[in-house]
């Protein structure tokens, strides 16, 4: 997968041993969201579905078999009327005369097969299509939990290494306040001296703070991502380790083909197509032949399991038979062709947003590599800030040790390297961020 280049990009792994169940690379937190992640497996329930979606349209062609038992108790034996003249009486008269029996029962099986229908042929092509669709949304799915997950796991390792230089930053100021307290002690430095230095030091304080607490909720936003439990404890055994030199700027491409949105209105678009198609072919006949194989029992009393070759009242008669039925469509109205325009009308919707998306698309790309080109030179030019600003700070630390500068020398110089180290890990972020983004824009952040 191309994340995985990015990952081998921005990440070396961490040499710790025995990390435990709950030690995760980029890649393992991904693949542990893809696993645990509801919309994730409601993509692949969709998936599933659509098999079964399959499966049950090609049944349709199937042969279709059915049994039946029909039992009936004519409580009022239905009554015909006879002319009377066949009896003697005279012209126009008639006689209520009932025929049947008090029960009747039938018993049998029938059977129908679909020979030609363009409705079924389309549905088949239909259901293929449908299948598309569910795989590529699973890919859609796929990639928005690897572009959420990514960007939170950024999000923690960029904050824990500005913990580092804060503590590291503190470490050193700690020293020169309590150098200059000492100094004060002994009449070598002024009050205002330790005092400035301490306010700096009780800002630094407050500002790691304020990252420790940034970095709970950074951690406990990557869970969320990644579908973990947020009362867990999360080990994270990447790190940055990027080299500003070895980076390369992206050129903006306009081919978003792969992404998984352009790719599902593509398959969208094609079924719009194939549903116009079976609209027209629906004018053809359709063609379909059955069957039934029956037993019937008239009887007078409720003995229908009675059977005697001499008495007709308990005797089972077959009915067989077979035919064919062929429907044709003469006129409707003109529903059909109405049904055909609006379907023509939704293809061509479909179409505008297709070639709207494409624009957006095209967009976005180009946005997210000219983002990510910027976030780029910033890095290249905060990192080497962040060199002069800690040169000058350790400058600054040397001089006031020495006797030969002011502690206001080493306040400054700590604000601007406190700024330099702010700036350089924000174009950091902003670059890794970038990168999914155009990575994702691209439709090449997963395959």
């Amino acid at each position: 997968m191309c994340i995985a280049l990015l990952i081998a990009f921005v990440f070396t792994k961490v040499n710790a041993q025995d990390q435990g169940k709950n030690g995760f690379t980029l890649q393992q937190a991904i693949d542990y969201a893809v696993k645990n992640s509801p919309s994730f497996k409601n993509a692949e329930l969709d998936q599933q579905n659509a098999l079964y979606k399959k499966r049950e349209i090609a049944g349709l062609g199937l042969p279709q078999v059915s049994g039946s038992i029909d039992l009936k108790d004519y409580i009022n034996i239905p009554t015909s009327l006879l002319p009377g003249a066949i009896f003697g009486q005279p012209a126009g008269t008639y006689i209520p005369v009932k025929f049947g029996t008090k029960y009747n029962s039938t018993v049998g099986f029938s059977a129908s097969q679909l020979i030609f229908s363009s409705d079924y042929i389309f549905g088949l092509k239909a259901s293929d299509q449908f299948m598309s669709l569910s795989r590529i949304s699973l890919d859609r799915t796929k990639s928005d939990i690897a572009a959420n997950v990514s960007k939170a796991y950024y999000n923690v390792l960029v904050n824990r290494d500005r913990i580092k230089l804060l503590e590291a930053n503190i470490t050193r100021l700690k020293k020169a306040m309590d150098d200059t307290k000492a100094y004060y002690g002994q009449g070598f430095a002024e009050q205002i001296d330790a005092q400035r230095l301490e306010v700096q030091f009780n800002n630094l304080l407050t500002e790691l703070e304020k990252v420790k607490r940034l970095i709970g909720l950074s951690e406990t936003l990557l869970k969320f991502q990644m579908g973990y439990k947020l009362d867990s404890e999360i080990t994270l055994m990447d790190s940055l380790n990027i080299d500003v030199d070895q980076i390369q700027e992206l050129i903006p491409a306009n081919n978003i083909s792969q992404r998984p949105d352009y790719r599902l209105l593509q398959a969208n678009q094609d079924m719009l197509d194939l549903n116009v198609k079976r609209l027209q072919y629906g004018y053809l006949p359709t063609l379909a032949a059955y069957g039934a194989y029956q037993y019937n029992a008239q009887r007078n009393t409720f003995n229908l399991l009675s059977f005697d070759n001499n008495d007709v009242t308990k005797q089972w008669f077959k009915v067989a038979l077979v035919g064919v039925t062929l429907n044709v469509n003469v006129f409707d109205g003109l529903q059909r062709h109405n049904r055909i325009q609006q379907a023509r009308i939704e293809s061509q919707k479909n179409l505008n947003i297709l070639q709207n998306l494409e624009q957006a698309g095209q967009l976005e790309s180009t946005v997210a590599a000219i983002s990510y080109n910027n976030a780029y030179y910033s890095l290249k030019i905060q990192k080497k800030n962040l060199e002069l600003a800690q040169k000058v700070a350790d400058v600054a630390q040397k001089k006031f040790q020495a006797g030969v500068g002011s502690n206001l020398e080493v306040v400054n110089a700590e604000a601007s390297l406190k700024e330099a180290q702010t700036n350089y890990y924000n174009a950091m972020y902003d670059m890794l961020v970038a990168k999914i983004d155009y990575l994702k824009a691209q439709g090449t952040l997963i395959k």
